[in-house]
C-alpha cells in the first residue's frame, strides 16, 4: 500500500506541469499550440522568453523534490526512487492535461539534484557542453539524460536511485524521438529563446 500511495501521489504531482498553467494565466495562450508544441520549459523560453522558460524549470523541479521528499519520508531512499518515476512519468503524460506533457528533462535536472550535488553538476556541465557546441537544445538534453545514471553511479548512488534514473534517461531519451529524427534529417532547428 505505501508503494502504491507513493507511486499515485508522485505521478499526480509530476502531472502538474507548469508550462501550461502559466502559459494560459500569464500569457492567454496553451504553449501545446506554439513553438515545437511541447509543454516544457524549452518551448516556455522559445515562446515566451527566457523569464517563462526558466520560471518553467523552477517550479517543475520544485515540484519532483517535493514528491521525493515524500517518498523519502515513507520509504527512505526506495520509496524516493519510486517518487522519482512515477512524477517523471506524470510530467510527460499529465493527467490533468489530457497525457500531454514536457519531455522530463526538468523532471531530470531535479533527480540529478536528489542523487547530489556533484551529480547535478555533471548532468548541467554535459548540457551546456553539448547545447552551446551544437547550438542544440534537445541534443544537450539527450546527452544530459545518458549522463545521469552515470555520474549517479560514480557518486556512488544507491541501487534503488540508479534504477530510477536508468528508467528516467530512457523516459528523456524516448521522449526525444521526434528530436532525433530531425537531427538525423538536419532539420532540427538551433535554439533561440524570444527575447534573443
Amino acid at each position: 500500500m505505501k508503494i502504491l500511495f507513493i507511486a499515485l501521489t508522485a505521478y499526480l504531482i509530476g502531472s502538474f506541469c507548469a508550462s501550461i498553467p502559466l502559459s494560459r494565466r500569464l500569457y492567454g495562450g496553451d504553449v501545446r499550440l506554439c513553438g515545437s508544441g511541447n509543454a516544457g520549459a524549452t518551448n516556455m523560453a522559445r515562446v515566451y522568453g527566457m523569464k517563462a522558460g526558466l520560471g518553467t524549470l523552477l517550479l517543475d523541479m520544485l515540484k519532483t523534490v517535493l514528491a521525493m521528499l515524500l517518498g523519502k519520508y515513507i520509504m527512505g531512499s526506495a520509496g524516493m526512487a519510486i517518487a522519482g518515476a512515477f512524477c517523471m512519468i506524470g510530467h510527460c503524460f499529465p493527467l490533468y492535461f489530457g497525457f500531454r506533457g514536457g519531455k522530463g528533462v526538468s523532471v531530470g535536472a531535479a533527480l540529478g539534484l536528489m542523487s547530489g550535488l556533484p551529480v547535478l553538476g555533471a548532468i548541467m556541465a554535459i548540457f551546456f557542453a553539448t547545447a552551446v557546441i551544437s547550438r542544440k537544445v534537445s541534443l544537450g538534453s539527450m546527452a544530459a539524460a545518458a549522463g545521469l545514471p552515470i555520474a549517479s553511479w560514480l557518486a556512488g548512488a544507491g541501487t534503488e536511485m540508479l534504477i530510477m534514473n536508468v528508467f528516467s534517461a530512457l523516459l528523456v531519451v524516448f521522449m526525444h524521438r521526434s528530436n532525433i529524427s530531425r537531427l538525423i534529417k538536419g532539420t532540427e532547428p538551433d535554439f533561440r529563446p524570444k527575447n534573443f
